[in-house]
């Protein structure tokens, strides 16, 4: 537990774009924290690129105290970032997060935020999190990076979150790290949030959920496709992973489904490239290797008879 000597340093840089939901679920904690201890335990700093305000995804401008030229001592910084964080490219933020680093300052990431922190080469060799909409795309865009589908991670200095209301669930851990759980827990109440998830929990709903179906064999069957989005097993392969012949496996997704499990699993990866398509700077090409199309014009032709467009099309319309 932290000595409550003077109060704890905490900015957020607002890229413009940012999650309102994510930043408000982060900094709200901490203003409820100071205001039920009666005293300034967290001292807040909103921080955008120039200094002046920043819109928000909902169009909202949220003002800002300073701008990164500022001298800040802090002791966290978390990035806010909505959006497509992947075409983000100020190249004086990457500086000055890496010179952040090297001052020990604890830096984070909330939605979209840990995709500039990868951008910045701040997070190299750290477990991190993401909100689920970029992780495809951070995993093409960082190979090498430790990316977990949790909540929120806490790596030694660096924190990362996937947003929405889980920065929630985050501030509750750090705020009980820092004083006390019981005190933590008033935060919470103060919110009426009575169910903390712990980190690792579940960004999404399971595939039962999200799909509807509950046969044990399709459930088997949509996670091994999700699994091998980029070398698209035979359907055969599929049904053995279930543990159904190949027959049955097709009778078993047109009756629970309502398609056959090869067009099922071919929307699954043109959906999977959509969001490529959105969230990457990667190629049309390879965005259709990525999704198991065995070339750019086979990957065009199956996504245009999908969506009506073509994907050149589609990604000009998201920029």
């Amino acid at each position: 537990m932290r000595d409550s000597g003077s109060p704890i340093e905490v900015g957020f840089l607002l890229i413009p774009g940012f999650a309102l939901m994510s930043y408000a679920s982060a900094i709200e904690p901490l203003r409820a924290a100071n205001h039920i201890a009666g005293k300034e335990l967290y001292r807040l700093r909103i921080i955008s690129v120039r200094g002046d305000g920043a819109i928000c995804s909902a169009g909202h401008e949220v003002s800002c105290s300073s701008s990164i030229e500022n001298n800040h001592s802090l002791d966290f910084m978390f990035v806010c970032a909505g959006g497509n964080p992947f075409a983000f490219r100020n190249r004086k933020v990457f500086i000055w997060l890496r010179s952040l680093a090297a001052d020990a300052v604890t830096l984070g990431g909330i939605s979209g935020g840990p995709v500039i922190l990868a951008k910045a080469n701040v997070i190299a060799g750290r477990r991190v999190t993401v909100h689920w909409e970029h992780g495809e795309a951070m995993r093409e865009a960082f190979p090498n990076q430790m990316i977990e589908r949790s909540l929120y991670v806490i790596d030694r200095d660096r924190i990362t979150c996937a947003g929405g209301v889980a920065p929630m669930d985050m501030m509750h851990a750090i705020i009980a790290e820092h004083h006390g759980a019981p005190f933590a827990k008033k935060i919470s109440d103060w919110f009426l949030h009575t169910a903390i998830r712990p980190p690792g929990a579940a960004q999404r709903m399971g595939i039962a959920e999200s799909h509807r179906v509950s046969n044990p064999a399709i459930l088997h069957a949509i996670e091994f496709m999700q699994n091998q989005m980029g070398s698209p097993p035979k359907l055969r392969e599929i049904a053995h992973y279930s543990g159904v012949s190949e027959r049955q496996l097709g009778r078993l997704f047109k009756q629970e489904v309502g398609e056959g499990a090869a067009h099922f699993f071919r929307k699954l990866r043109l959906n999977y490239a959509s969001r490529l398509l959105h969230q990457s700077t990667m190629s049309i090409t390879e965005i259709g290797y990525a999704a198991g199309f065995s070339s750019g014009s086979h990957f065009s032709k199956r996504f245009t008879e999908e969506f009506g467009e073509t994907p050149i099309s589609f990604r000009k319309k998201r920029l």
